[in-house]
């Protein structure tokens, strides 16, 4: 054995063992702190709880002009955040305006452009038949292709959740929400379920959760030889032990507590005010003592109802209780000043179910009653109220006449998230519009509606111009009315004959902003689909 003084040491092998130690720590350092930044980015994504009530019309929230239904909750909203006055649904009814949302379509290209109850499965209206068959509910499901908002929201890192009512593809088919992009859904997923508040039972994902409620069909009148002015003659129709509108909201609340360390994406579709006329007691009893005795709303269409207009209001009072119990819920866990909360809703207000716009001035300042409210692509069908706030971002107690659409709020919560948006949508993120960057926001050139049912519609909003077909399909009509919205904005007078050139330009823009319709149902004829 050598003498420890006889031992050399390679300079080279010293070196090198040196530089290569060092360049492991660099790399090293380099991805933790990778690592940390993407944490970090992760950890700065804003949550985002999207509220759509029900046929709820332009004029029905307090911030928005109401005199007679009360919620000062949301109309905090509004005093803390911004107020869109020019925003719009996709469509006039339920189903397809649900549609432009998720996917960032305009009605012209869109797969859903009508309700369509996929009837060929069989009565599809006996709620018998779907509480034996669960395959029976559901409208008719979007493709498995779809790229929703929520695909979008989950790729960017967000848990999404769906709570309330879904229309866009009923169990076990590919228009499921867990199979468009949401990780857990709870409430109806059926449309024509959801004209009860006291269901036999809701889903909570795949699964049948049923409730202790008797079945009760919805579509009726009071039985004969009952008194109407007798409120112990709607029991039957209101005093069931589960509220649908009770389970969904708590379901709300338990999503953002089991998410409150990640980033969430929660989609709120309530059914509230949507008929049938069912409310909490406390809150009918409310407004019942605030309008004084009324006439009874028998049945038919709808659930037989005593006090209609107090049950109405009701309705949207809970419904705005709830919003306060949502924001009480991020200020108690210290999410408030990270999340970003829209409220608006599908279409405008209904005039079905004894629901009475006219009493409420539903669609205020627009006209709102049959044929210009929801079904109907005039103003008061398709302006609906738009409410968003995100502390620190959206400036407070302000308004904007931004012109947008539901085909734009894809592309906003993606631009939010810094999401990758999908090719060939009809939407324009408005998030600088959001922040009060009105000078930098993008505008349309114009906003297209097309709407097969209600006897078949085509519309055209281009800057303060409003073009509108009706009777498209029921009388192969192609004349277009036009409205100067900021002269006439209940569309009372139309100026189509004083300009033809705009009239030729909306023409236009009807003859080239559409695809024909996939399905059947949803085809113009007139148009040479």
């Amino acid at each position: 054995m050598p003498h420890r003084s006889s031992m050399k040491i390679n300079p080279f092998s010293v070196a090198d063992f040196m530089l290569k130690w060092f360049l492991f720590l660099f790399l090293l350092t380099a991805a933790i702190g990778c690592a940390n930044e993407q944490e970090q980015q992760k950890g700065d994504l804003p949550n985002i709880i999207y509220i759509l009530a029900d046929d709820l019309g332009y004029g029905e929230l307090g911030a928005y002009g109401q005199e007679k239904i009360e919620t000062p909750h949301i109309d905090n909203l509004a005093s803390s955040g911004m107020m869109f006055t020019q925003h719009y649904a996709g469509s006039p009814v339920c189903a397809p305006s649900r549609y432009m949302l998720m996917t960032g379509k305009h009605p012209g290209n869109a797969y859903i452009r009508g309700n369509d109850e996929w009837s060929e499965r069989g009565d599809v209206w006996s709620f018998e038949a779907m509480l034996e068959n669960p395959e029976f509910e559901g409208q008719r499901p979007i493709p498995p292709e779809t790229i929703t908002v929520a695909k979008i929201l989950k790729e960017a890192g967000y848990a999404t959740g769906a709570i309330g009512k879904w229309g866009l593809g009923g169990p076990h088919t590919d228009g499921h929400p867990n199979r468009q992009g949401f990780d857990f859904f709870y409430g109806y997923l059926c449309q024509r379920q959801a004209h009860t508040y006291f269901p036999t039972h809701l889903w909570k994902n795949d699964e049948r959760v049923f409730l202790r409620n008797e079945q009760v069909y919805p579509h009726q009148r009071l039985p004969e030889g009952a008194d109407p002015y007798d409120l112990q003659s709607y029991s039957t129709f209101h005093n069931q032990p589960d509220y649908a509108a009770d389970l969904m909201h708590a379901q709300a609340l338990r999503f953002i507590e089991e998410h409150r360390d990640t980033p969430f994406f929660l989609y709120l579709p309530t059914p509230l005010p949507h008929v049938s006329l069912q409310a909490p007691k406390r809150w009918v009893n409310y407004y019942h003592d605030k309008f004084g005795d009324e006439e009874p709303y028998p049945g038919g269409n709808y659930t037989p109802v005593r006090y209609p207009n107090a049950t109405y209001a009701a309705m949207i009072s809970y419904l705005d209780e709830q919003v306060g119990d949502l924001v009480q819920k991020l200020r108690e866990l210290d999410l408030y000043e990270n999340t970003i909360i829209i409220f608006t809703s599908d279409n405008g207000p209904t005039f079905t179910g004894g629901v009475d716009p006219a009493f409420f001035e539903s669609a205020a300042p627009f006209e709102g009653e049959y044929g210009w409210g929801k079904g109907y692509l005039h103003e008061g069908g398709i302006r609906v109220p738009m409410i968003a706030v995100w502390e620190g971002m959206i400036p407070a107690g302000t308004a904007s006449n931004h012109i947008s659409a539901f085909w734009d709020v894809l592309p906003t919560l993606g631009e939010i998230a810094g999401a990758k948006l999908p090719e060939n949508i009809d939407g324009i993120s408005f998030l600088n519009a959001l922040k009060g960057n009105h000078e930098t926001q993008t505008e349309h050139d114009f906003l297209y509606w097309e709407f097969p049912q209600y006897g078949g519609q085509q519309a055209v909003r281009i800057e303060n111009w409003k073009g509108i077909r009706k009777n498209m399909i029921s009388e192969n009509n192609l004349e277009i009315e036009l409205y100067d919205l900021n002269a006439d904005p209940r569309e009372q007078n139309n100026i189509a004959a004083r300009h033809p050139d705009i009239v030729d330009k909306i023409r236009l823009i009807m003859d080239t902003s559409r695809t024909p319709s996939e399905n059947d149902l949803f085809k113009i004829p007139v148009l040479g689909d």
